[in-house]
């Protein structure tokens, strides 16, 4: 669970977004921050017992930043409103599916897969959706995966129009070969953030998507 003064102070961040306020506050920061890093490790702990490939991850390993990169963005805003976490192997950073969890009031989410990757790492997913889409098929119509997160996303932002160069409309598979993007996400409630069933949801949640991480992750090995 996290403590009430961490969502407390997400909450004014987002009403207060600038420098001279967040170093007023920093000290409340640096309190929010370790709770959220308490509750990765607890998490981690967790979820390393079923899934080997996150062993030896730290917390630190797995947490976002809160600064924002504002050089392409009309929203010179500074600072983010959540905080993120992302559980893969070889922590954030790698460029492989993983989980995620986004801490923000009123807009938090568990969930995870693989978000926009490259031309190359994208044509490989596809190919291994196209080779084994009775596998692919089975993981993402299970009863878990469904109950959790009702499907695959496949928002117009993240879906071709058309089927991708070597595809045709008839591929049994043509939906799921149209994405760009590989997701699922299911929504963590403001009550759920400060409860003891936190780290329980999220385990589960990540334990229903760890079979399209393992699909995800060996299409790019």
């Amino acid at each position: 669970m996290l403590q009430a003064a961490t969502i407390e102070f997400l909450k004014e961040l987002k009403l207060n977004n600038h420098k001279d306020w967040f170093e007023a506050n920093r000290k409340r920061y640096e309190n929010a921050k370790g709770d959220y890093l308490h509750l990765v490790g607890e998490v981690l702990a967790k979820v390393s017992k079923n899934d080997s490939s996150i062993i030896g991850l730290q917390p630190k390993d797995c947490v976002f930043r809160i600064n924002r990169d504002v050089r392409f963005s009309k929203d010179k805003s500074p600072y983010k409103t959540n905080m993120g976490a992302g559980f893969s192997k070889g922590g954030k950073k790698m460029i492989v599916a993983g989980y995620y969890f986004h801490c923000e009031p009123g807009s938090s989410f568990v969930g995870g897969g693989m978000w926009m990757p490259e031309a190359d790492t994208l044509k490989k997913i596809r190919q291994e959706i196209d080779y084994c889409f009775e596998e692919f098929d089975g993981i993402i119509k299970s009863e878990a995966f469904l109950k959790q997160f009702g499907g695959l996303e496949n928002t117009p932002e993240i879906t071709l129009s058309r089927p991708p160069k070597g595809y045709e409309e008839t591929n049994p598979a043509i939906n799921y070969l149209k994405l760009k993007s590989f997701i699922a996400s299911s929504p963590i409630s403001d009550e759920d953030l400060t409860s003891k069933e936190l780290v329980p949801k999220i385990v589960a949640a990540f334990a229903s998507l760890q079979p399209l991480i393992y699909f995800i992750n060996k299409a790019l090995e």
